[in-house]
C-alpha cells in the first residue's frame, strides 16, 4: 500500500525525529511511567507511522465496509442507516415487575428488549425447589411456566419487538415458550425476532452455570440451531458469548479466540447434522465485551470479523456474506465498575459504549453505574440509555463508517490481535486433531481454558495491587466520603408472590397431559430427535421448567467439573 522509497524516507524522518526532538524531551522531563500498555497488558508504543502497516494489502484486508473481509464494518452505511439496538438488561422479581420495566424502556425510546433471569430459572429449577429459597427474583425475573412468559409480556407485541434472553443451559426451554407465546398471539414462527444466548460451551469455559455434561449440552444447543434454521429464520438461535470469559479475567485476545473457537464448534456440530455453512453461520450472533483500553478493543472488534469472514470460507465452504458477516452484540464491562466513587462508572461505561460504536456493534447494552452494588436502579438505567443515545445523536461518531480505518495504530493494533487469536484457535485445533469443536471440548475436559484465563487474571490483579494499573477511586484518587447511591432492592415478598402462581398453575392444569408430554420428551431424547418440538408441547400445558430440564438430566445425569487441573 506504500511505496518503498516513501517507507525509506519516513523511517529516516523517524530516526531524526527520535534523535532531536524526542531525546532532549525524554532527557529533560522523561515520561510519566517506565511501559504503557493496554488493560490486557498488550503493550503499545509511543508512535506509529506507514512503516508499521506496510505490508497492509487495501482490498485484501480492509476492503469496502459490508463486503468481505468485513474489517470496515458488516452492512454498508452502518449507523447511517440505522443506529445499533439499544439494550438495556430487565428483569428482576416477579414477572409484572419486569414487564412494568420493559414498558418503561421501551417508553424511553429503547429498540430492543433485553432479559434477565433469576439462577433458579438459570439452572433450569423451579421457585419451589430447595435450592431456590432466597434466590427467586433476585438476579432476574423469576420464569417457572408459560404462565410467567404470557405475564412478562402482557401488552407487548412479540412480532413488532426484538427480544434477548440470558440463558444458558434452559435456554430451549425459554427458547418454546416465547414460540408458544407467540403462535398464542397469533404472530407467525418466521416473523419473531431476538436472541438467545444459549451458548454452553462457554458456560463449561467461563460462567459456570450447567445441568448437563458438555456433549450432551451440545446436542440440545444444536437441536435448537436446527429448528430455528427451518422454523425462526430471524431468531438468532445463538449468541456465542465471549462477554463471560472477559468477565472471567481473560485478555481481549483470549475473549475473542475462545468466543470465535466455540462459534466454528457450533458450526462444525450443525454440518455433522446434514445443515449447510450457508444456512447456519447467518443464524450465529456473537456477543462480546467493551473493556477499557478504547484502541484495543476497537482493534478487537475488527479482527474478529475478518478472521470469521476468513476462516468460515477457508475451513467450512461458506460462500454467502450472510455466512461470511460476523454480527455481534456489544456489553461494556461489569468486571470494571467499582463500588467506590460509583458515579465514576458513568465515565468508564461511556468510553467502553463508543469503543463499541467505534468498533462496529450491531447491539449495544450499557451497564449502570450502580451494578457493582445491586441490580440498577430506574434512574441508572435511564443514565445509561441516554448515553448511547448521546453517541448516537450528538458525538457525531456514528456519522462516518469505520472512521478509524487508515490509522496506522489502529491498522497495526489490529493485525497483532488477529495474530494473537489465530494462535490460540490453531491450539484448539490441534487438541481436536483438526476440529475446532473437538478441541474446544477437549479443551474444556483438560482445563486448558481454566488455566489460560487464570493465568491472565491472576497477572492483571497483580498489576492493580501494585498500581501499574490504576482504577480511580480503588487504588488511586481514593475518598473516604460515602458515595453510595441508593440502590433497588428487591422485597422478599416477591418469592411468595412467585410460588403462589407457580402453585396456582400446577392447580389448574391438565396432569395428564404435563406427564404425556414429558413422557414424549423422554422419548424424543432416548431417540436421538430433535428436542424442540416436544418442549414446546410440554411448555403449552404449563409444565415447568424443572420438570422439564429434570426429564434430560435422568438421561444424562448431572456435570461434574473436574477439580484440580494442573
Amino acid at each position: 500500500m506504500f511505496d518503498e522509497d516513501d517507507l525509506t524516507e519516513i523511517r529516516a524522518e523517524r530516526e531524526e525525529w527520535e534523535e532531536e526532538t524526542l531525546g532532549p524531551v525524554l532527557d529533560a522531563h522523561g515520561e510519566r511511567k517506565e511501559r504503557f500498555a493496554t488493560v490486557s497488558n498488550h503493550e503499545v508504543d509511543r508512535v506509529y507511522t506507514p512503516d508499521d502497516i506496510a505490508d497492509l494489502d487495501y482490498s485484501e484486508d480492509l476492503g469496502m465496509p459490508g463486503e468481505p473481509p468485513f474489517t470496515r464494518g458488516a452492512y454498508p452505511t452502518m449507523y447511517r442507516g440505522r443506529t445499533w439496538t439499544m439494550r438495556q438488561f430487565a428483569g428482576f422479581g416477579t414477572a409484572e415487575e419486569t414487564n412494568e420495566r420493559f414498558h418503561y424502556l421501551v417508553d424511553e425510546g429503547q429498540t430492543g428488549l433485553s432479559t434477565a433471569f433469576d439462577m433458579p430459572s438459570l439452572m433450569g429449577i423451579d421457585s419451589d425447589h430447595p435450592m431456590s429459597e432466597g434466590e427467586v427474583g433476585k438476579e432476574g425475573v423469576a420464569v417457572d411456566t408459560l404462565r410467567d412468559m404470557e405475564v412478562l409480556f402482557d401488552g407487548i407485541d412479540v412480532g413488532e419487538v426484538s427480544t434477548s434472553f440470558t440463558i444458558n443451559p434452559s435456554a430451549a426451554v425459554i427458547y418454546a415458550m416465547y414460540i408458544a407465546l407467540a403462535d398464542q398471539q397469533g404472530v407467525p414462527r418466521e416473523e419473531i425476532r431476538g436472541t438467545l444466548q444459549n451458548d454452553m460451551l462457554k458456560e463449561f469455559i467461563a460462567q459456570k452455570e450447567w445441568v448437563i455434561p458438555p456433549e450432551p449440552s451440545l446436542d440440545v444447543v444444536t437441536d435448537t440451531v436446527e429448528f430455528a434454521v427451518e422454523n425462526t429464520p430471524k431468531f438468532y438461535p445463538i449468541s456465542v458469548s465471549g462477554y463471560h470469559i472477559r468477565e472471567a479475567g481473560s485478555t481481549a485476545a483470549q475473549e475473542a479466540a475462545f468466543t470465535l473457537a466455540d462459534g466454528f464448534a457450533y458450526l462444525e456440530d450443525a454440518m455433522e447434522r446434514g445443515l449447510d455453512a450457508n444456512e447456519v453461520a447467518p443464524l450465529l450472533s456473537f456477543f462480546f465485551n467493551s473493556h477499557n483500553s478504547v484502541f484495543e478493543e476497537v482493534a478487537k472488534f475488527r479482527a474478529a470479523r475478518r478472521i470469521w469472514a476468513e476462516k468460515t470460507k477457508e475451513w467450512y465452504d461458506a460462500e454467502a456474506d450472510a455466512a461470511r458477516r460476523l454480527k455481534f452484540h456489544t456489553q461494556t464491562a461489569g468486571q470494571s465498575l467499582t463500588a467506590q466513587q460509583p458515579l465514576n462508572n458513568i465515565i468508564r461505561v461511556t468510553l467502553q459504549a463508543l469503543a463499541g460504536v467505534l468498533g462496529g456493534t450491531q447491539s449495544l447494552h450499557t451497564n449502570s453505574y450502580d451494578e457493582a452494588l445491586a441490580l440498577p436502579s430506574e434512574d441508572a438505567v435511564r443514565v445509561a440509555l441516554r448515553t448511547q443515545q448521546i453517541i448516537a445523536e450528538e458525538s457525531g461518531v456514528a456519522d462516518i463508517v469505520d472512521p478509524m480505518a487508515g490509522s496506522f495504530a489502529i491498522e497495526k493494533l489490529t493485525f497483532e490481535m488477529e495474530a494473537e487469536i489465530l494462535a490460540y484457535i490453531e491450539e484448539i485445533r490441534e487438541l481436536g486433531d483438526g476440529s475446532v469443536r473437538d478441541g474446544v471440548l477437549a479443551g474444556i475436559e483438560e482445563g486448558y481454558f481454566h488455566r489460560e484465563i487464570q493465568e491472565a487474571s491472576y497477572e492483571y490483579q497483580k498489576r492493580v495491587d501494585s498500581e501499574e494499573e490504576v482504577m480511580v477511586g480503588v487504588n488511586r484518587y481514593v475518598s473516604d466520603e460515602d458515595t453510595s447511591p441508593e440502590i433497588l432492592k428487591v422485597d422478599d415478598e416477591i418469592s411468595e408472590k412467585q410460588l403462589a402462581r407457580l402453585e396456582a398453575v400446577k392447580e389448574e392444569r391438565d396432569d395428564d397431559e404435563v406427564e404425556r408430554t414429558l413422557g414424549a420428551l423422554d422419548e424424543a431424547i432416548e431417540r436421538d430427535e430433535n428436542v424442540m418440538p416436544a418442549i414446546i408441547d410440554a411448555v403449552k400445558a404449563y409444565a415447568t421448567m424443572g420438570e422439564i430440564m429434570q426429564v434430560f438430566q435422568e438421561h444424562h445425569g448431572a456435570y461434574q467439573e473436574r477439580i484440580g487441573l494442573a
